[in-house]
């Protein structure tokens, strides 16, 4: 099958591709603002952009989920345990303020803290974030009570900006597709699970990284990708899948330069704390080894099914063994395609192995999912399922929690736990199906069937297959081979 090749210019001169005409869900659920837009609709002719539609959207679902955690705010943060968890508004922000020595004034790294927890246990750009939150809550005087509060909206307003930054970073990455942010602004899970944890920093790095290196940015993506895997650890995974997919194009040069401005973006941030104060900055590390089986894992499903505890070294080696056979499966998916996969496709894939195979899923890890979700996989009916089970794991464990936190055991049983686990599961499991369905028949694929290659690859979208499993390697004489030619259509395209 030939491949399709694109000048960056049609990229620009593309039409934005209307969702209302091309899924069901969308036009049906448009029906609630006046219906699918219309042949002559005048679009781009009002300030009010599908990028700012998208932000203003993002915002106001955020501050819904801000309106969700009230009784939380109001009152359950600071009344016992099982309240937090009856109401479904827990989060670690407030609790951490005084748990982790924010509240003191202790320095994250340099300062011991009393207890187990003897450093803080979180890498450093998110210690440099929490930090920064304390400092701003600093003129907030009055009691603990009121401090947590001030703190988590510190927290919330930072957050809040993380989001906006996500949104838009997501809708302006496929350019002639930008209402497809709308599926991460409207994602009911990001709304509920935006402020438990600082992942949205991490989150809204990485969604800026893939917008520069669908700008065809190397560097500018290496170093927003190292900022990103400062903050947390899944972002260095999505190098796996550049790799898989610069080594079909035989991009070596790009991927080189994204590796380096990872690594030394990453350097510039851990560097200092190393070597002034490397007990604390090990933390995270040596957490991440020593944390046993935790919530939202299958691990967890096997060992309270069977009543037999794993492990912690073994539990390590088997999640690991099992990410690398995901991943050699991802690869061999890549080398055999019939056309190269998106790169937001293989990204998805990745993290969603990771997440599938890890010992803890907390709620909030799928914050991790949704941009790349939007970006691989952009159906509504699909995300939706997806979310759906996401909206049920979240209720799920907090209601397990209340269960067994209160003296009377209201809520969720084992068994009922162990079902919403196994829901969160199914769902991710269906949306990495969808992907590889797109992927083996490109026809099937959304974005490609308005006719795009690959809108998140950057360099790689339109580049000729040069490595194919099976094929000798042949790089191209000429650099400007696999980015010039005509523009073909995928269904002109089928054998």
């Amino acid at each position: 099958m030939p491949s399709p090749r694109k000048t960056s210019a049609h990229q620009d001169d593309r039409p934005v591709v209307r969702p209302t005409w091309r899924d069901e869900v969308a036009a049906v659920g448009s029906e609630l603002i006046g219906g699918p837009s219309g042949r002559w609709a005048l679009l781009g002719s009002s300030r009010l952009t599908p990028v700012r539609v998208v932000a203003l959207v993002a915002i106001g679902m955020f501050a819904l989920g801000m309106v969700q955690k009230l009784p939380c705010y109001n009152w359950a943060w600071f009344r016992g345990t099982s309240s937090q968890y009856t109401h479904a508004c827990y989060s670690d922000i407030p609790h951490l303020y005084l748990g982790r020595g924010f509240a003191d004034g202790l320095i994250p790294y340099f300062d011991r803290l009393g207890g187990d927890m003897e450093y803080l246990e979180y890498p450093v750009l998110t210690g440099l974030f929490m930090q920064v939150a304390a400092w701003l809550t600093a003129p907030f005087d009055g009691d603990v009570q009121y401090r947590e509060q001030a703190y988590w909206m510190v927290n919330a307003g930072m957050l809040m900006i993380c989001a906006a930054v996500l949104a838009v970073c997501v809708a302006r990455t496929h350019r002639s597709r930008p209402w497809d942010g709308l599926l991460v602004a409207l994602a009911p899970a990001l709304a509920l699970t935006a402020t438990i944890n600082w992942d949205l920093l991490a989150v809204a790095l990485t969604a800026a990284a893939m917008l520069m290196w669908s700008r065809g940015r190397a560097l500018a993506f290496g170093i927003l990708l190292g900022l990103a895997t400062a903050a947390k650890f899944y972002p260095f995974l999505l190098l796996g899948p550049l790799l898989l997919l610069c080594w079909r194009a035989w991009r070596w040069r790009e991927f080189g330069v994204a590796l380096l401005g990872t690594a030394a973006s990453w350097l510039a941030v851990n560097l200092p704390v190393m070597l002034l104060a490397p007990e604390g900055w090990k933390k995270f590390y040596a957490f991440s080894q020593e944390r046993s089986i935790d919530f939202g894992s299958f691990w967890l499903v096997i060992t309270q099914r069977t009543g037999e505890n794993i492990e912690v070294e073994a539990v390590n080696t088997y999640a690991i063994l099992l990410l690398l056979l995901a991943c050699a499966g991802i690869a061999a998916l890549t080398f055999t395609a019939p056309r190269r996969p998106r790169f937001a496709q293989l990204a998805f894939l990745v993290i969603a192995a990771f997440i599938l195979t890890n010992k803890v899923y907390s709620p909030q890890y799928v914050l991790w999912l949704i941009p790349l979700a939007a970006l691989a996989r952009p159906r509504w009916r699909d995300f939706l399922i997806w979310q759906g089970c996401e909206v049920m794991y979240f209720l799920g464990i907090w209601m397990y929690l209340a269960f067994t936190t209160s003296g009377n055991k209201q809520g969720l049983p084992t068994e009922g736990y162990q079902f919403a686990i196994v829901l969160h599961l199914a769902g991710t499991l269906f949306l990495c199906a969808m992907v590889v369905r797109d992927i083996l028949l490109p026809e099937r694929d959304p974005v490609r069937r308005d006719g795009e290659d690959d809108p998140s690859g950057g360099v790689l979208d339109g580049a000729e297959d040069v490595f194919v499993l099976g094929q000798a390697a042949h790089p191209p004489q000429h650099a400007a081979h696999a980015v010039q030619g005509p523009r073909v259509e995928w269904g002109a395209v089928r054998e």
